[in-house]
């Protein structure tokens, strides 16, 4: 579920390859990561036949999102991100399959080279793990700041990719190749470039970055499209059912992003999925909770098997205190999604803060269980660290800790907690030697390394 931050703190920052789900409304001209596990599926379905068609398993990229009003994507090893505006600005499934092709297509050509730094900049460090529904309770916390502080690298080394025209026009040659032999249309790559095709006269400071470091042109869009028209799938049309799935990320996205239009975009005579659906996101966001529980409870009686209404319903109970009503809509989101870990954190979230300590208890298993799929969810570290300290079990709060900074970003605090752990712990034990693995990542100090060298702390240890 996605959680918009109302400023530094409330628009879901994460990276590749971690986990919860949020959204944080940042100032117009920052960039913040953010997480939702539906809508994350519904690119990945989007992407996976192209990625299969240029020999990657999808199992293998990770998707990610990133909030900005700015028209952007891109693609690296590994890795495939969306800006929040450019899915806003798609019309149709097919248009931004179009774009996934283009950027893979990128890749088949090895235009990525440039971005070997992105690589070595470390990118999960740098990123905050947060999830559109966990951020909610922890907006305004202070490491929110830190996580975004922390992925100024990341960002600047997506804002240094640029390629040439000559670049561009390989890259469409590339896509519509790919899209044909996935069995898609071409038609959405031509039609995305082609309502943007002014972009190119405009000065810089109103043009849209994907079209300054992805420089578009009339004779451009002519051959793209003299291309895909002759290719056998050229009339092939997007599903009913992928239809509908690219307007429920799309409602999603305006409830939490821009809840004031959304109100007035949806209807509130509509009768449609979407619509409701973006109306009672907004409602929530602009702390309306009785009216955003109502229109979710009419979706629940049509759909009463959707995991994503029962985990907003949760997170909109958690947020206003209502946090023993929220237990049951989460438990019952994970019922019904158990690999998603994000829902589990959710729910670990919420039985933490019951103060029960069987409760807690359970909470701390949910975590873990989240944590044995996406070891690098900060949130998850963060709340663990809570509910140990709940325990009485202060090294693993500790450890726990040590695990959150380390993967913000911020390697001395990482260190500091890890030996507070390491003392706390019992020698030898796996989260001893995890404590002992952070010191020794983690920027040591020469008396560290001394300490550690006296006593044969044993390295390598696993989670």
């Amino acid at each position: 579920m996605i959680s918009p931050f109302r400023s530094v703190s409330r628009l879901a920052l994460t990276a590749a390859s971690v986990a919860a789900l949020a959204m944080v409304a940042a100032p117009a001209s920052a960039q913040s990561l953010i997480r939702d596990t539906e809508i994350e599926e519904i690119l990945a379905r989007d992407a996976e036949p192209i990625l299969k068609a240029a020999g990657v398993d999808p199992k293998n990229v990770e998707i990610v999102i990133v909030g900005s009003k700015e028209l952007n994507a891109f693609a690296g090893p590994r890795i495939m991100g969306f800006n929040t505006g450019l899915i806003l600005e798609s019309d149709d499934p097919n248009e931004l399959q179009g774009v996934i092709a283009h950027e893979v297509g990128h890749l088949a050509a090895g235009h990525s080279a440039r971005s070997g730094d992105m690589q070595s900049a470390g990118m999960r460090p740098f990123l905050l793990t947060m999830g559109l529904g966990v951020l909610a309770a922890l907006a305004g916390a202070p490491e929110a700041a830190a996580g975004l502080a922390g992925s100024a690298s990341y960002f600047g080394t997506i804002g240094a990719l640029g390629y040439s025209r000559e670049q561009e026009s390989r890259a469409d040659q590339a896509g519509a190749q790919l899209l044909d032999k996935a069995g898609l249309s071409g038609r959405g790559l031509a039609e995305f470039f082609d309502n943007f095709r002014y972009q190119e006269v405009f000065d810089e400071a109103r043009r849209y970055a994907y079209f300054r470091s992805h420089p578009i042109s009339s004779d451009r869009i002519e051959s793209l499209r003299r291309k895909v028209e002759t290719q056998p799938h050229f009339a092939r049309k997007d599903s009913p059912e992928a239809m509908a799935e690219h307007a429920v990320m799309k409602a999603k996205l305006d409830g939490f992003l821009n809840p004031q239009v959304a109100i007035t975009k949806y209807d509130e005579k509509a009768t449609d999925y979407p619509s409701r659906y973006a109306r009672a996101i907004a409602y929530y966001q602009l702390k309306e909770p009785d009216r955003a529980l109502k229109l979710i409870d009419q979706l629940l009686s049509e759909q009463p098997d959707n995991p994503y209404l029962w985990e907003l319903k949760g997170q909109i109970l958690f947020e206003f205190g209502r946090t023993e009503e929220a237990e049951m809509p989460q438990r019952k989101s994970v019922e019904l999604k158990p690999e998603a870990p994000l829902l589990r954190v959710n729910l670990g979230q919420t039985l933490i803060a019951l103060d029960d300590k069987k409760k807690v208890a359970e909470g701390v298993t949910e975590l873990k269980k989240a944590l044995t799929q996406e070891e690098d969810n900060a949130v998850a570290w963060r709340i663990l660290a809570e509910a140990y300290d709940k325990l009485n079990e202060d090294g693993l709060a500790r450890l726990a800790t040590a695990e959150y900074n380390f993967n913000i970003g911020d390697k001395r605090q990482a260190r500091v907690f890890a030996m507070r752990a390491r003392e706390m712990l019992t020698r030898g034990t796996p989260e001893w030697r995890r404590a002992t693995d952070i010191v020794l990542v983690a920027e040591p100090t020469r008396e560290d390394l001394r300490d550690l060298a006296r006593e044969g702390s044993v390295v390598g240890a696993t989670r």
